[in-house]
């Protein structure tokens, strides 16, 4: 596949998915409800989200008592990077919650402040995709990749890469295409 390929594959069959998610934390009735369900994990139909379904629900909570104390601050946040590192501070040293976990709650409250990420946070599988196309780092600025994903906001990339990390393995970061015997995905898969 080549990235226009994989931009393409990730577009038709994830942008919508992703985007609503957000959409639902955008409507949310208030900040301190936003955090509840971001902390806790829970789609809109109240089951937990893939990526955290492991973490018991202790240190979820212990993570939402944490940031519903934090609440003003977050509110005064001035963009998504504030709030990734206030969200960091609070919770990063909680046993069972890692960097995805903290990016995955920050954007989830970021889409009810209307704060979206610039930067591309790089962690699980994301960090994978982007060192296949030789960066490194904890979080990079999107202009570095290659054009075709310059279609995608920062978070759709940081969602693509995951998603399409084995297909961008093996790849230098100058080449236009990736594995090329690689088919996209036959059924939707998240990272």
């Amino acid at each position: 596949m080549t990235y226009e390929e994989i931009v393409n594959a990730y577009i038709r069959t994830y942008r919508n998915g992703a985007r609503g998610e957000l959409r639902g934390f955008e409507k949310e009735r208030s900040l301190s409800a936003a955090i509840r369900r971001a902390a806790l994990c829970k789609r809109e139909d109240g089951k937990r989200y893939s990526h955290q379904r492991r973490i018991p629900g202790r240190v979820l909570g212990e993570a939402e008592l944490r940031l519903q104390a934090v609440e003003r601050s977050l509110a005064k946040a001035p963009d998504f990077a504030a709030i990734h590192q206030l969200v960091e501070e609070r919770i990063e040293r909680i046993d069972g919650i890692g960097a995805l976990t903290v990016y995955d709650i920050a954007h989830r409250i970021g889409a009810h402040l209307g704060k979206e990420p610039t930067r591309v946070y790089a962690h699980a599988g994301t960090k994978i995709g982007a060192m296949a196309l030789g960066i490194k780092g904890d979080a990079f600025d999107p202009g570095v990749l290659p054009r075709p994903f310059s279609r995608l906001s920062a978070a759709e990339i940081e969602d693509c890469l995951c998603i399409y990390k084995d297909d961008l393995k093996g790849t230098g970061s100058g080449s236009s295409h990736v594995n090329s015997g690689c088919a996209a995905p036959a059924r939707p898969r998240r990272c």
